[in-house]
């Protein structure tokens, strides 16, 4: 009983830093497991952290439906841009040894990282050169609060980065807002508000397809994995539901930099106690 309660209360916390931040919460949960786990494959640790990530995803995305902060024709596309992606991804997972899965995780964590805190949330163009861009689509959003969002983003590009989030997001259990949330606000000039929103949306999507095929693959078979599984499942869901108010109370930089700090010091451990 104590070891679920446990697994729900750090459900409870991924699931309201994850959705505050649009990025899922595997990131957290991931190093968790690897740190916390051992034993396990990389198979089981991205199908726990995706099932997780799906239900964070799905509960929060009711909230920012709410709220009226999803882009839902760029969420739409780009959600399906990442299905065939995350198929292969959690295809993947079957054949990396754990030893190259931490390494790999562990250096994409510090990269962007990196990234994010010097470059994160700065836009190479300015609003009216976007705007007068013939690839760009305008787009307009008033949240419930009566906040108006007006910006513009390539779509072909977002498409493209959809595939690649898509692939690496079961690959590596992340959900993919890792990398998604400050690829739109970098590239594809979303606000950060707005990017966090949409990005839940397509997790929802896209991280359910990745359960299902880890279903039909028989990972949660496993009454030891599907426990663990359900546990931070409850505890997620009614974190996501925090995380989504408090997402809309913070300053889009500082989620930037919290999320940059954070993944560095988790890249860090991982790399560290690889060693």
């Amino acid at each position: 009983m104590d070891s679920i309660v446990v697994l729900i209360i750090i459900g409870f916390l991924i699931g309201t830093l994850g959705t505050m931040i649009g990025a899922g919460g595997g990131f957290i949960l991931v190093p968790f497991m690897l740190l916390a786990f051992p034993s396990f494959s990389a198979e089981v640790i991205t199908a726990v952290s995706i099932a997780v990530v799906a239900a964070n995803a799905t509960s929060g995305s009711a909230a920012y439906v709410r709220s009226k902060r999803v882009d839902f024709k760029a969420g739409i596309i780009f959600a399906v841009c990442t299905i065939p992606g995350s198929i292969l991804g959690v295809i993947t997972t079957q054949y990396i040894p754990r030893g190259a899965f931490d390494l790999l995780f562990g250096v994409i964590l510090i990269g962007l990282a990196v990234f994010l805190f010097f470059r994160g949330g700065k836009r190479k163009l300015s609003d009216k050169d976007v705007v007068s861009h013939k690839s760009w689509v305008r787009q307009k959003i008033v949240d419930n609060h009566g906040v108006e969002y007006d910006f513009s983003y390539n779509l072909r590009l977002g498409m493209l980065i959809s595939v690649v989030v898509g692939y690496f997001s079961p690959l590596l259990g992340i959900g993919g807002g890792i990398i998604h949330v400050p690829a739109m606000v970098q590239w594809l000039h979303f606000p950060v508000h707005i990017a966090t929103a949409t990005s839940h949306f397509v997790l929802a999507i896209m991280a359910t397809v990745s359960v299902i095929v880890h279903a039909i693959h028989g990972v949660y078979n496993d009454p030891a994995v599907l426990r663990m599984t359900m546990s931070l499942i409850v505890g997620v869901i009614a974190g996501a539901q925090l995380g989504a108010y408090l997402s809309g109370k913070v300053r889009g930089n500082f989620i930037i930099k919290a999320l940059a700090i954070s993944l560095g010091l988790v890249g860090i451990r991982i790399l560290v106690s690889g060693l």
